[in-house]
């Protein structure tokens, strides 16, 4: 179990210092003229908002520099509902695939769905390493013109959130307040954190029906 919690660091960290430097290399976002949005973003000015831009940004950009940053084999996943955005190799690694997320700079956390639990089990049999990272873009919200900046980047092992919620109401969502705080990680295994899930997911499943029941 060391050597899996140690190589998942390696490559984490290896990520994590690339993707910020490509963050600072884009810079601002502009989605407006000067003029075009007379009072700002309003109550627009929220993650979700541009949470599919971002994805598509992040994404591209990192497709079109691989080469130039390290990264082999790089590929958008297949489906918008799966558990990845994109995929890839760095060096000698197994196959990476990170989710991207979104956090607005200066805002409260609260807990955010990450994936379908079922699916993300189903996920992580699937794979030999467990090298499925969260990658959160922080961002701050500019005006006149409207624009987004890419403030900072931070990159956590889905298996080792502390905070691991399935929520019974919402279609059995994984959920989790603390999926950009490293410091919080708990550095379990691949295994591990599939039996604790399996639990939660049971737990909710349990708490589902004695709702439907009452």
């Amino acid at each position: 179990m060391r050597d899996e919690i140690a190589t998942t660091e390696k490559y984490r960290a290896e990520f994590e210092d690339k993707l910020r430097v490509l963050l600072k290399n884009i810079g601002e976002v502009q989605i407006g003229k000067v003029g075009q949005f007379p009072y700002g973003w309003r109550r627009s000015a929220k993650g979700r908002t541009v949470w599919r831009i971002l994805e598509e940004l992040v994404s591209q950009n990192l497709e079109a520099q691989a080469e130039a940053i390290g990264l082999q084999e790089f590929a958008p996943a297949d489906s918008e509902v799966g558990v990845y955005d994109f995929s890839f190799r760095l060096g000698k690694s197994e196959t990476i695939f990170v989710n991207i997320k979104s956090s607005v700079v200066g805002r409260s956390t609260s807990k955010d769905d990450i994936s379908k639990a079922e699916k993300l089990i189903a996920f992580l049999k699937s794979i030999s390493q467990p090298t499925l990272f969260i990658a959160t873009v922080e961002i701050e919200f500019l005006v006149d013109p409207l624009r987004i900046e890419l403030r900072n980047c931070y990159v956590v092992p889905t298996i080792w959130l502390p905070d691991i919620y399935v929520n019974p109401s919402n279609n059995g969502n994984v959920q989790s307040a603390k999926y950009k705080d490293l410091s919080a990680a708990v550095r379990r295994s691949r295994v591990e954190f599939i039996e604790l899930l399996e639990d939660r997911v049971a737990g909710a499943r349990q708490k589902r029906m004695k709702k439907l029941d009452a």
